[in-house]
Parts: C-alpha cells; structure tokens; sequence
C-alpha cells in the first residue's frame, strides 16, 4: 500500500529558493531596497545572471520592483517578505498543519535610534517616525529629517488620525540638524534624498525603502497606501530590533 503523500509534488518556493543566488537576493532585498547595479555587486555575480534570478522571483510574487524617482532608468527592487512568508507557511503546513502555529512577540528591548529621511519630511518620513513611536510603545526613540523641508501635509495627518496617532503638532525639519547625532539605523524612504543622505556619526546601519510620495497624487487614498506600506515596513523593522537588542548609543550626542 502507497504512504499517504507520496506522489505529492514539494511546493514550488521551495525550489525557487534553494537556489543560492536568488536566497542572497531575497534576504538582501529584505534589509534594503536596492538597484540591479547594486544586487549585482552585492551577490558577486553578472548583471545578466542576477536579472533572470530577479524575473523569476517577480513571477513568482516575492520581488517587486518600482521605478526610481530620482533617475526614471532605475528600478528599485524590494522583497515581498509578507507573500513570502506566506509562501513558506503554506510549504510547512503542507508538511503539518500544527507547525503554522503562531510564535508569541518578542518583546523589545528599547534602547535603539532610527532616523527616517525623505525630501520634504512632509508626510512619509513622519508616518514612520510616528509608526515606530507607536508600535514600541517608546521602546525605540525614532526622529524625521528631510533634505528640503516643507510644510506638513493635512491628508498625513488625517490619515494618521484615523489609526489613531496624532501628528499635527509636529515640526518639520532640515536633516542637517542631527548632523552630529548617532543612530542605529538611518532609513531613507525617497529616491531622491537617498542619492544625497549625508554620513552619520557612528556608522549607522543603513536601508533605504523606496516609496512614492503620496504628495503627487494628493488623494487620500494615496496617502492611506503608503501608511499602509510603512506600517508592514515598521513592523518587521521593529522585529529585527528586537532580535538584535540594540544598545543604546551615546546619550551625550542625542538632543533631538
């Protein structure tokens, strides 16, 4: 007699990602958006072998592109690590039904500063900061900055308001301000501030998510998509942090 599952087919991520190649880029991807130009440097290996890589990752829905605001040539590349997780859960239940079963938070630990950056620390920038403020509860001092800084837009704050967060009363501001400041992670969240984001003391981890400014299209339903794209951004960020237990840096440079 045939054992149960034995003509049953491994799922197809399963392959896909026992590759070598596309392994680096998927957990390179989910620490930081990147270019081709990039990845290509990064994994060590020809342009036009990591750009097949890439197209099967995107036929299979793990990498998403979108093309850069700074430079139209580009595109930035990002892991779907959601639809990945997805994927993978869906493998091991296929092994066993109990072993989906949902793994307790950890907690975190506090003591890490994040600094967001996008042009206009106009609504982007701030969502995060304010993101990161509320889902740690004050375990992660987090700040904004902008290269060019400009008023903060009324349809943030109301998309802020209806998840309950208020940010109206919050100033915008040049990054140079926090010129001699230490982070632990400096994230860029436009193309375009990432192409001039100065060095920061301490040599802070850095990442960058390439996000569109909600601000060219001005509807809150644009808005409302890009809270909702740093806030499952944000989460994952604040479960690294909480899997490193970063320290705290030097209280003497902080005064932002």
């Amino acid at each position: 007699m045939a054992n149960p599952g034995d003509d049953v087919e491994a799922p197809a991520v399963l392959g896909l990602l026992a590759d070598p190649v596309r392994w680096r880029l998927v957990t390179e991807l989910g620490r930081s958006d990147r270019r081709v130009a990039e990845l290509v440097e990064l994994v060590g290996k020809p342009q036009s072998l990591v750009s097949y890589h890439l197209a099967e990752l995107r036929r299979a829905g793990i990498v998403l592109p979108r093309r850069s605001s700074a430079d139209g040539r580009d595109v930035y590349y990002r892991a779907d690590l959601y639809g990945c997780r997805d994927l993978l859960a869906g493998a091991v239940s296929a092994i066993h039904l109990g072993l989906t079963a949902v793994s307790p938070p950890k907690m975190l630990r506090g003591g890490a500063r994040v600094l967001f950056l996008c042009t206009g620390n106009s609504s982007r920038s701030q969502m995060a900061e304010a993101l990161v403020e509320h889902r740690s509860a004050g375990g992660v001092v987090a700040r904004s900055a902008g290269s060019h800084p400009k008023p903060l837009h009324a349809t943030a704050v109301q998309v802020m308001a209806d998840r309950g967060i208020d940010i109206a009363g919050r100033a915008t501001k040049s990054y140079a301000r926090f010129a001699r400041h230490r982070f632990d992670r400096v994230i860029t969240l436009c193309d375009k501030v990432r192409e001039v984001c100065p060095d920061f003391p301490g040599r802070p981890v850095a990442a960058h998510w390439s996000i569109p400014d909600p601000a060219a299209e001005a509807t809150y339903d644009a808005f409302a998509d890009v809270a909702d794209d740093i806030e499952r951004r944000v989460t994952l960020l604040l479960a690294d942090l909480a899997d490193l237990g970063a320290s705290p840096q030097d209280e003497r440079t902080h005064h932002g």
